[in-house]
């Protein structure tokens, strides 16, 4: 992203952290931003303190609720170009507590934090591929790369994310899409429960050098140690997915 103005910028879970951080800069360099919640107050808040900003109450765990947002997002917001699925929800797991986890629970994590970026991705690419520049940005994970036990499913949909990811990007190359990767480490935020990533760095820290390499227009952007986990990835495997990938190059399909 280059160009850092005149885009109009979506961020699902943007009523506070990181997506609240990224979405008041954006708005601070000239773009439209809309920003996606679930909780009406907490975007009422954010809303109060960066009065530009558009809310949109919505989620992203069912298809139905993300077939509905999309919908509404393209209606209300035709110029839409820029796409940051920042959403997601973290949860503490003692699996040698006796008791069953709640599949409900389970699965909703893992329609937060993966399912439903893929869905929002296959709905908004045919959008972002008719427009002259576009992104959608992923916010992964530093356990991504290796995962904290404690949080094994919040952990694997990270991975899963990267994973999905890097696809995305070697099948969009040749479009309009930039595709880019956000890499936190752990952030001071309120992701599971208020006070528990207080010994992570400021969230403004973080967003500051996330806006600095947007706008150099890097694709990948961790911090500390994420970064530290995303070079080391990608010194592992960079080739071999190169290798696995050199003669996969989908056609795109001709207008009718």
């Amino acid at each position: 992203m280059e160009s850092m103005t005149g885009h109009t910028i979506v961020v699902t879970g943007g009523g506070s952290g990181i997506g609240l951080a990224l979405a008041s800069r954006l708005l601070g360099l000239g773009n439209t931003v809309i920003i996606v919640g679930r909780r009406a107050a907490k975007l009422a808040e954010a809303k109060a303190a960066h009065p530009g900003l558009h809310t949109v109450v919505g989620d992203v765990e069912t298809a139905a609720q993300r077939e509905t947002l999309f919908a509404t997002l393209i209606a209300s917001f035709p110029a839409l170009n820029v796409f940051v699925h920042n959403a997601g929800v973290q949860r503490t797991l003692n699996l040698k507590g006796g008791v069953s986890p709640s599949w409900d629970e389970l699965a909703s994590e893992i329609n937060i934090n993966y399912a439903g970026v893929v869905h929002l991705s296959m709905l908004l690419i045919p959008h972002l591929v008719a427009k002259p520049f576009s992104a959608l940005i992923t916010v992964t994970s530093g356990i991504a790369f290796a995962p904290i036990a404690s949080v094994p499913i919040y952990s694997s949909t990270k991975a899963a994310l990267h994973s999905f990811t890097w696809s995305l990007r070697h099948q969009l190359a040749d479009t309009s899409v930039r595709v880019i990767e956000i890499i936190p480490p752990e952030v001071d935020t309120e992701l599971e429960a208020p006070g528990l990533h207080t010994n992570g760095i400021s969230v403004d820290v973080f967003a500051d050098s996330v806006l600095a390499r947007l706008s150099a227009g890097e694709t990948e952007i961790g911090f500390g140690m994420s970064e530290s986990g995303c070079l080391a990835f990608r010194a592992a495997f960079e080739l071999v997915f190169e290798s696995m990938n050199k003669d996969i190059c989908l056609p795109t399909p001709s207008a009718q």
